[in-house]
């Protein structure tokens, strides 16, 4: 049983960096099957389609996204404060040579048809952040959560999509993410004293 777990795992775990690196059409089940070191009759025992194991790795982002959220926030008091350290980290993050923007962008971007399973998992995956970005907002006392929230979204995704074209570069846009979002914050909330 140990030896199947860990060849799920190896195959998941490939599966994930080829999908996040080089999309989710790009890559076939003969690609995962062969840098995972294992048969194409493996990978649909464990997973019956490729669409299944694309979902599998939607869900775990939408868990490590969570789990990255709650990491970088739940120390902090402040809510205004929470916001900033979220941007700060994402920072760090996009502009490092280990992103290559967000899956559920890049899945929506890749499969448009709102009816598509992926497609739903992001857009559901997207409303959960706007909801905990307007109840930060809300709870910070923005005069306008919802424009705050709407406006800390779109940052964080255009942030992403930075990362998926430039890179690491040190010109990448995201560089600056941090600052754009203190000065959205203080721009509904008021500076802080």
């Amino acid at each position: 049983m140990k030896h199947t777990e860990s060849r799920k795992e190896r195959l998941f775990q490939t599966a994930g960096r080829l999908f996040y690196q080089q999309g989710y059409r790009a890559v076939g089940v003969d690609t995962i099957a062969s840098e995972a070191g294992i048969g194409k009759m493996t990978l649909y025992r464990h997973y019956p389609s490729k669409d299944d194991l694309i979902l599998a790795f939607l869900e775990a982002s939408d868990r490590e996204f969570w789990q990255y959220f709650s990491d970088s926030t739940d120390d902090i008091p402040s809510a205004r404060r929470k916001m900033m350290a979220f941007f700060e980290g994402l920072e760090r993050y996009v502009v490092s040579p280990d992103c290559f923007g967000c899956p559920f962008n890049n899945i929506a971007s890749e499969f448009p048809d709102p009816d598509h399973s992926g497609h739903q998992i992001s857009v559901a995956h997207k409303k959960a952040v706007r909801a905990r970005f307007l109840q930060l907002a809300d709870a910070a006392g923005a005069h306008q959560p919802t424009a705050l929230a709407d406006a800390l979204l779109l940052l964080m995704d255009g942030a992403y999509m930075a990362a998926r074209m430039y890179g690491a570069a040190a010109d990448n846009p995201a560089h600056n993410v941090a600052a754009a979002a203190h000065h959205l914050i203080d721009a509904y909330c008021g500076t802080e004293e």
